[in-house]
């Protein structure tokens, strides 16, 4: 959900079409002053608090935009237009990049600049309509996401000048944004294995990405748009991956897996807030995009496919794509997020909207359990989600959806005691753990998912 002081103007209507009266953050912006280092985002001072308020005592907030996902809310687009559309998505992601900076650099009042938004983004929607009502129904309700607002957040509190009330934001997470690991109780549960559930595993070695093999783009999202994520990824699997990748040039492709699997496997880098200069620094992607730090490489990565808990799984179609979780949670709410951070030891806590905060001698742990059931026709779906859904709380998948095998990537890094990092987000997402998240393509040969489907169904744990 968003903020409750998340606004356009006096009155706005909330996800659920009750209208809450709000203060108007513009005018609020206007009036406060700023501090903007390493390309962070807004800091608003002290002397913005209400009225009585005690400046010093106020935690400072940080300025970001939020505006409504148009491919969310994408259902059907024909195949003739589908290149043509994606171009359109991507362009909006980039407007919401450059509007976001000129807040952050303070070269635009955020009242024009929010104008002058919704007039490009008009323009991108308009033809994401036109293109699609070119040879299908026009899709409803598109023209009304064009207008965006401003949101705000706790900033990072990393230094602080004039005794205290002001913040300099230096593009991390904010200390809210942090939690004790051990202070977490246990919240994992699975639903206990019924009679003709699958109960073997495949696991696939691909390595850490030792390689170095990292860019911005986005190949399932943005295909054919360079730096169509506005954060940087890892991958390990498939050699070549990148946005301009087709089925055929990723079957062509070499693999760091040790199995033959040419599918590619993606997520956002986790970085060192570590104030370092990345060889990304003044890249798309990296600096130029708000992404700053170091680069933590893997130490561990763990891809796995399990089996269902109440029946057998089915083979997934080769070109199969799976994203889990969602890059704009923090502006869209938390309803597609579904990556988990915890702790080597700990992983019976699992957290969605917190970064851990581990013990001494142990790991930060990315995990992300992928949804599960396909609809059986579709490799893919407008807004890329339809076409896979997640099993049920007892295990089983939808009507009209057949179980295949789970893919679970854990992630391990290892961190400084006490150290700040963040995972790469769009630049207006403000680093937030919930906007973390996976890509998957399965570009397995027939013959090897046919294997992998049979370890699993047959209950045994196979490589």
């Amino acid at each position: 959900m968003r903020d409750k002081d998340s606004t356009q103007g006096p009155a706005r209507r909330d996800r659920t079409g009750h209208k809450r009266r709000t203060r108007p953050l513009y005018k609020v912006l206007a009036a406060a002053s700023a501090l903007v280092l390493g390309g962070g985002g807004v800091v608003i001072a002290g002397q913005v608090a209400s009225a009585g308020q005690d400046p010093a005592r106020r935690a400072p907030v940080t300025a970001t935009i939020d505006c409504p996902d148009v491919g969310e809310r994408l259902r059907e687009v024909p195949d003739q237009v589908r290149g043509e559309v994606d171009r359109e998505l991507a362009a909006l992601d980039t407007q919401i990049a450059e509007a976001y900076q000129r807040l952050a650099t303070g070269r635009a009042p955020a009242d024009a600049l929010l104008g002058e938004l919704k007039g490009r983004r008009d323009a991108s929607i308009g033809r994401v309509s036109e293109a699609i009502g070119r040879t299908a129904a026009r899709p409803d309700g598109l023209a009304e996401l064009s207008a965006c607002a401003m949101r705000e957040a706790p900033a990072a509190e990393e230094e602080t000048a004039r005794g205290g009330t002001e913040a300099v934001l230096k593009g991390g997470p904010a200390r809210a944004d942090f939690v004790p690991i051990g202070s977490v109780k246990p919240n994992v549960r699975r639903p206990a294995p019924k009679s003709g559930a699958s109960k073997g595993s495949f696991s696939v070695e691909c390595g850490r990405n030792d390689e170095r093999h990292l860019n911005p783009d986005n190949v399932i999202v943005a295909p054919g748009v360079s730096n169509g994520a506005h954060h940087m990824h890892d991958y390990v699997g498939n050699r070549t991956t990148d946005a301009f990748s087709t089925n055929n040039s990723l079957a062509a492709s070499g693999t760091t897996c040790t199995n033959g699997d040419l599918s590619t496997y993606y997520w956002p880098v986790l970085r060192l807030r570590d104030g370092k200069a990345e060889q990304d620094a003044g890249a798309p992607g990296g600096g130029q995009d708000a992404n700053v730090g170091t680069i933590l490489r893997p130490k561990q990565v763990t891809i796995q496919f399990k089996g269902s808990p109440v029946s057998r799984v089915a083979a997934m179609p080769r070109f199969l794509r799976i994203i889990t979780g969602d890059a704009k949670a923090f502006t869209n709410g938390p309803a597609n997020a579904n990556a988990s951070w915890s702790c080597t030891g700990f992983e019976n806590r699992q957290l969605k909207d917190k970064y851990p905060i581990c013990p001494k001698g142990t790991d930060v742990v990315r995990t992300f359990a992928f949804q599960s059931c396909w609809d059986g026709k579709n490799t893919d779906s407008a807004n890329h989600r339809t076409h896979v859904a997640f099993a049920g709380r007892d295990g089983s998948c939808p009507a009209g959806f057949k179980a295949v095998p789970q893919l679970v990537q854990r992630i391990v890094y290892a961190t400084p005691p006490g150290a700040r990092f963040a995972v790469d987000s769009f630049p207006e997402q403000l680093h937030k753990p919930v906007t973390d998240h996976g890509d998957f393509i399965n570009v397995m040969p027939d013959e090897l998912m046919a294997r992998a489907v049979r370890c699993v169904n047959g209950g045994r744990a196979c490589r």
